[in-house]
């Protein structure tokens, strides 16, 4: 009886283990922040020393913090920050306002707006 249940189980396993769902690349979603910044007026370049260079410098101190990128264009900049998997985004928006708000003494004093981050 223990050798029939035994085959049972085995065979059950086999047929099973065939029609397992298997992903070789599994589709996973990384936390992302976008923050923006406007200076109407700017030149890229102005973009991007006055305004994107101080906002990445307090970027790159947050933990967790896997890839930054950073487009500059005429009166606007835009910081796209990817954090790894098991980064908590409650915690990440939180550290990240503050990182803006320590980079807001070294941005130019005409700016309309604070930089403003949105999820991504």
């Amino acid at each position: 009886m223990t050798s029939l249940v035994m085959m049972a189980v085995m065979i059950f396993g086999v047929f099973a283990y065939r029609i397992l769902p298997v992903n070789d690349l599994p589709n996973i979603d990384f936390p992302s922040i976008q923050v923006s910044a406007n200076l109407p007026g700017a030149s890229p370049e102005t973009m991007a020393s006055a305004v994107a260079t101080p906002l990445e410098r307090q970027f790159s101190t947050i933990a967790g913090l896997d890839s930054m990128t950073s487009t500059n264009g005429q009166g606007i900049s835009i910081i796209t920050l990817k954090f790894t998997r098991n980064a908590i985004s409650t915690l990440l928006r939180r550290t990240c306002r503050a990182a803006i708000s320590k980079a807001a003494k070294q941005l130019p004093q005409d700016m309309p707006k604070p930089p403003f981050l949105s999820e991504g």
